[in-house]
């Protein structure tokens, strides 16, 4: 049995799953765009809720999405697909 975490409600929460969910520095680059595109997911959700801290949530969402866009573009370079 799997028990879930419930969904973050602050930035900070979000911090945590981020950091929980990490993978090694070493993953293969596609490990690496699955996991920055699903924290640019979770900021945006959170910039919804954590009203307080709307803005800076929305700013991780972004650095996570450049960092996504730079793996991205990394693998199409290689003519590796971006699984």
């Amino acid at each position: 049995m799997t028990v879930r975490r419930a969904e973050p409600k602050t930035l900070r929460d979000a911090h945590e799953v981020v950091m929980d969910r990490r993978p090694p520095n070493d993953a293969n680059p596609s490990v690496w765009l699955a996991f920055r595109l699903s924290n640019a997911r979770l900021y945006k959700a959170v910039a919804d809720v954590d009203r307080g801290h709307h803005h800076e949530a929305l700013y991780w969402a972004g650095y996570e999405e450049r960092k996504a866009g730079e793996i991205s573009a990394n693998l199409q370079a290689e003519g590796k697909p971006a699984d």
